[in-house]
This record gives C-alpha cells, sequence and structure tokens, in this order.
C-alpha cells in the first residue's frame, strides 16, 4: 500500500513539474549557421556594399546599403538602418506559396514529437548564440544590445518553452458537451492547419517578429511565408538561415517556412495568395490588408500599434514605479508596439514623480548601440527622428514644457539625423498631437489627474486600445481602473509582463487592430476549426428519425413537436414527465398519417 501511495506521488509530481522535463531533448541536436557577413570595404559609405554567404533564398541578394557611420572603438564599422536588397516581385512572391503549400501538405502530417524537436534544437541554438542574433538584430535596428536580449531573445524563448510545454494540450481535440437533445452523441473540436500563413512584420524587433507567427504556424502544422520590412531584410535573411537548419535537421520537408523581401506589392501578392495573414504595422496599411484580404475572403489578425496609458496613483513606492517607467519607455528607444506613451500621474505625487524622472533621464546617454557605453541606441529610420520633433514641437507649441532630456554620446559626424534624446514633458493635454497619436519614440509626457473616474476616462480618450499599466497601492483599486480601460492587454503594477506570458493572448481594440497572437487563442487561430459530431455508443445506439417527423409527415407532427421540446427543456419536472408521456403515446400510434393521406375506416 505504502508503494502505491509511493508511486501515486512520484506521478504527480512529475506531472506537476513538467514544465521542468520538457527543457531535456530526447535527443540532442545542434545546428550550425554560418554568421559570416563581409563588409566590403569603399571609399564611400553610400557604395558599400553586405554579402550574406550561401545557403538560403535571400543569400542571392546583394544588399545595398546606405550607411550612417558610427564610431566604434574597435574597428571601423557601419550599421545600416536603411537596407534594401533584391525584391520579391508578385509572380516571385506566388512562387514562394506555392512552394510553401507543397511543402505543408507532409508537414501536415507530422508529428507533435518531431514539431517539439524542432523547438528545441531552436531553443539550443538561440541560448549558445545571444550575442550573434543580439548584434545582427542592433546593427540593422539600432538597438543597444541589453535592448535586443530583453525583446529579441527573452520574448522568442519564452514562446518556445511556452508551445514546449503546452502547445499540443491546446491543439489535441477538445471535446464538449453534446447538450441534452444529444446525449447519444459525442462532440468535440479538432484544430487543424489551415495551410499556408501569411505574415507581414514590422522592423521594431526583427528577429522576434520572424519567430513569432512561424512558431506557431509550424508547430500547428502549416507553412508559412514571412515578407520582413524593407528596413530590417540584412537581419531578416540571416535569422532565416537559422530556422532553416533547424527544419532540415529534423527532416521537415523544404520549402516549408519561406521569408521574402519587398515593398507593398510583394505584400499584396502575399495577402492575395496565402490562407491567413497576419499584419504587424500601422493602422493606414492595416485597412489596406483588410481590403485585400476581402477579395479572397481569408482571415486577418492585424496588431497595429498602441498609445499605451500608464497611470500612477498616489499611494505607490515612487522611486519602483520611476524604474519601470523609464524602461517602459526608452525600451528600445521607444519602437515598441507596447511602450508607454501616455503617462497619467495623480496630482498628490505628481511633482515628485516629475522630479525624480525627469533625473533619471537626463542620466541616460544616447549612443552607437554596439560600443556598450550607451544606455540607448538609434532610431532605426532617419525620418522617423523629424516626426518625434514635430511631436514636440507642436507640445511645446500649445504649452508643454520639457524639463529633462537625455545626452548624445559621441556619435560622429553623419548620425545626428539617427539618434533622439530621451525626453520628458509635462503640462500636456488630449489637444496635443503627442498625446493622440503614435510617438514610437523615448518621449516621456506626463499629466495630472485628481480622481480614479478622471483618469479612466483620459485613459480611453484615444483611437488606441492594445494596452495598459495601473500601479496602486490598493491592488483591488489597480485591478478596478484596469477593467474599465477599453484596451486588449492591462498590466497590474508592471509593464507590459503579459507579453512574457506566452499563455495569454495578445491583441487590442479600436484602431490597434483585432484578433490575437499569442497563447492559446494566438496558436488556434492558425487553425481550421472544425466541429465534429459522432456518435457516442456506435453502432448500438444511432440516429434514427421519429416515426412523426418522418416524410411524408403526420398529421400530429407539429404536436409531437412541441411536446418533445417540453420534454428537453421543461423548466419543471412534472411538465416534463407529462410531455413524455404524450411523446410515448404518439409514437406508439401505429396510425400515423400525413395531413395529404386519409385514415382507413
Amino acid at each position: 500500500m505504502l508503494f502505491l501511495i509511493y508511486i501515486i506521488v512520484v506521478l504527480a509530481a512529475v506531472t506537476k513539474c513538467k514544465n521542468l522535463f520538457f527543457f531535456i531533448p530526447s535527443n540532442k541536436v545542434s545546428i550550425k549557421v554560418g554568421v559570416s557577413v563581409g563588409l566590403l570595404a569603399t571609399s564611400s559609405p553610400k557604395n558599400a556594399y553586405i554579402e550574406v554567404a550561401s545557403g538560403s533564398l535571400c543569400s542571392s541578394f546583394r544588399f545595398h546599403a546606405l550607411f550612417i557611420q558610427v564610431s566604434l572603438s574597435s574597428v571601423m564599422l557601419c550599421f545600416g538602418c536603411h537596407i534594401y536588397c533584391g525584391v520579391d516581385a508578385f509572380d516571385q512572391v506566388k512562387e514562394h506559396v506555392a512552394q510553401a503549400r507543397k511543402a505543408q501538405k507532409i508537414w501536415a502530417n507530422s508529428t507533435f514529437r518531431q514539431r517539439r524537436q524542432f523547438l528545441r534544437i531552436l531553443l539550443k541554438y538561440i541560448i549558445e548564440h545571444q550575442a550573434v542574433i543580439c548584434e545582427v538584430s542592433s546593427r540593422d535596428t539600432g538597438k543597444t544590445m541589453v535592448d535586443a536580449s530583453l525583446g529579441e531573445i527573452m520574448t522568442t524563448c519564452e514562446k518556445i518553452t511556452w508551445l514546449l510545454a503546452e502547445g499540443e494540450k491546446w491543439l489535441k481535440p477538445e471535446y464538449r458537451s453534446a447538450g441534452r437533445s444529444m446525449l447519444h452523441k459525442r462532440a468535440k473540436v479538432e484544430f487543424l492547419p489551415l495551410g499556408v500563413i501569411g505574415a507581414i512584420i514590422s522592423w521594431n524587433y526583427p528577429f522576434h517578429n520572424i519567430f513569432n507567427p512561424m512558431l506557431a504556424a509550424i508547430f500547428s502544422g502549416n507553412g508559412v511565408v514571412i515578407k520582413v520590412s524593407e528596413h530590417s531584410s540584412w537581419s531578416g535573411c540571416f535569422y532565416f538561415r537559422i530556422i532553416q537548419a533547424a527544419l532540415a535537421a529534423v527532416g521537415a520537408p523544404e520549402n516549408l517556412v519561406h521569408v521574402i523581401t519587398g515593398f507593398g506589392e510583394s505584400g499584396q501578392a502575399l495577402v492575395s495568395s496565402v490562407d491567413k495573414i497576419i499584419f504587424v504595422g500601422s493602422p493606414g496599411v492595416g485597412r489596406m490588408i483588410m481590403q485585400k484580404a476581402s477579395e479572397t475572403l481569408i482571415p486577418v489578425t492585424l496588431e497595429l500599434g498602441g498609445k499605451d496609458a500608464f497611470i500612477v496613483c498616489e499611494d505607490v513606492d515612487l522611486s519602483h514605479v520611476v524604474q519601470i517607467a523609464v524602461r517602459g519607455a526608452l525600451q528600445s528607444s521607444g519602437q515598441n508596439c507596447a511602450g508607454a506613451e501616455r503617462f497619467y500621474v495623480h496630482r498628490d505625487i505628481y511633482p515628485a514623480f516629475v522630479t525624480q524622472i525627469a533625473k533619471l533621464v537626463k542620466s541616460v546617454t544616447a549612443g552607437p548601440p554596439l560600443s556598450g557605453k550607451y544606455d540607448m541606441g538609434a532610431i532605426c529610420m532617419q525620418e522617423h527622428a523629424d516626426k518625434l520633433q514635430n511631436l514636440v514641437n507642436d507640445a511645446l507649441e500649445k504649452g508643454a514644457e520639457i524639463v529633462g532630456r537625455g545626452s548624445f554620446g559621441n556619435l560622429g559626424e553623419h548620425v545626428v539625423d539617427q539618434f533622439f534624446p530621451p525626453t520628458v514633458i509635462v503640462n500636456v493635454n488630449h489637444t496635443m498631437k503627442l498625446m493622440q497619436e503614435e510617438a514610437f519614440g523615448p518621449i516621456i509626457p506626463i499629466m495630472k489627474f485628481d480622481t480614479d473616474e478622471e483618469v479612466i476616462k483620459l485613459a480611453n480618450d484615444s483611437d488606441y486600445g492594445l494596452g495598459c499599466a495601473v500601479f496602486s497601492g490598493n491592488r483591488k483599486r489597480a485591478v478596478s481602473i484596469a477593467s474599465q480601460i477599453h484596451c486588449g492587454v492591462a498590466a497590474i503594477n508592471d509593464f507590459a509582463s503579459n507579453y512574457m506570458c506566452q499563455s495569454l493572448p495578445f491583441g487590442g481594440v479600436k484602431h490597434s487592430g483585432f484578433g490575437r497572437f499569442a497563447g492559446v487563442e494566438g496558436l488556434r487561430a492558425c487553425c481550421l476549426v472544425k466541429s465534429v459530431v459522432e456518435d457516442r455508443w456506435w453502432p448500438y445506439i444511432k440516429t434514427n428519425i421519429p416515426k412523426p417527423l418522418q416524410y411524408p409527415i403526420s398529421e400530429n407532427c407539429f404536436e409531437f413537436q412541441e411536446l418533445l421540446v417540453e420534454v428537453l427543456y421543461g423548466q419543471n419536472v412534472w411538465d416534463r414527465a407529462r410531455a413524455l408521456v404524450g411523446v410515448l403515446k404518439i409514437i406508439s400510434d401505429r396510425n400515423l398519417t400525413s395531413p395529404g393521406v386519409k385514415r382507413r375506416p
């Protein structure tokens, strides 16, 4: 007996701690991906080229990069924030999708064990090559190595580990109640591959933005074609080679995953060819995606950015919240879909909050990201710095005031437009563009409020509805405020922690888009959701049409149907029993006739 109890306890412990065991792969497979990227030195940065070693669909491209020179002490290097490479034309995109569709028919029959092995190989490679992955992201987008680790590595590893632990569970058939009238049936939902998933992704996190849709699509049995942003095509080609190597290691069919480059025409071709489209970008382009998708009536998931509210009540630990606020606003130079963009601080602590956050921001230095000496990196697109300054200027013209700004490091003569100093602005209001338009930059506009009702109204006064963060020493109060904000993601006494909980769906409302990726909902969104009903005790109990309802129908068929409804759904047992007697009486009547047939005398 004691031995049996011991076995039960051990089995329970193994089940409870299953998350610890998926890290141990059944077969330790390592992959090697060449990382040699040659920069051909020329006399002029405008004539420089980057070549990627062979081994990917992008390998035939010779990337012509517009470089902004930065000062790195170790070696004279340039990082390209604008990278233009060979463009996949309309017909080429169609061919990529056709190849992925052919491969997907094979992959759809793969086992979950094979899919998990693919994930384990990727996870092992990512952990062992964090520096390379982060450096490639840094060179292509200008973020620091730490920002790349937080936004590229940790989020992707978290997604992989969640899929390893729970992915199969949520894709297995799910049995549902069959209801009263179908007690003899078994009802279930099956989650089958859709076919080929298309993804058009943004540039701000080139590694994670590729892996995020790819992981969900591949694990659910689909093929996937991903169009990377024209502003991060170079890094996309290297990351694609990691995926290819891992797929080959598990024996997956060739061409299951494609990474394509190009502009609007390439995106249109992709939308018109795939079975579902996932888009991460702006509301304007999102509308065009929807319009194109309507031609083939494919499902669409849109993540279109946000204007997230960061709410600070008067009963908080101020120094603790200030640190979180600055990270929420300055992570990756503020270039985050779920970045903190509107700060609402209770009047009682407003002066102290402004003083502390201004002091902290003034200590932040922006500079060349790979030097390792600066807190914040570059703005990815040159023209975006102008947009940020225009938002600041509009606020200043309407009465706002800058109370704190970070500084620049040793940038070099060619990079001034590529950086924007972290900026704290007060005396803001909702007439200013800065409080209405998505800034996507390192700006912290702070507005005071007096009551919870007021701050809820302010937070909801936005075209966007992606996320919010609410800080209060009273947890119930924070939860109450967050529950009344119309958005898809809410963090209590923290910021953006939702995305690190990969079991949760991610997405917004209003101009932030619709549909969800991540979590159970995002994984199943890559599936054909099929309802299946079958006989529970086949072949012993089958569905038979009651005699009164058989064609030609009998005279008392409606009476029978009325009684049947009352039997199944009546409000009390006596009425249901009375109706059952009536049903049995009609069924037992052997002289049932149709309305057009007279009874024999």
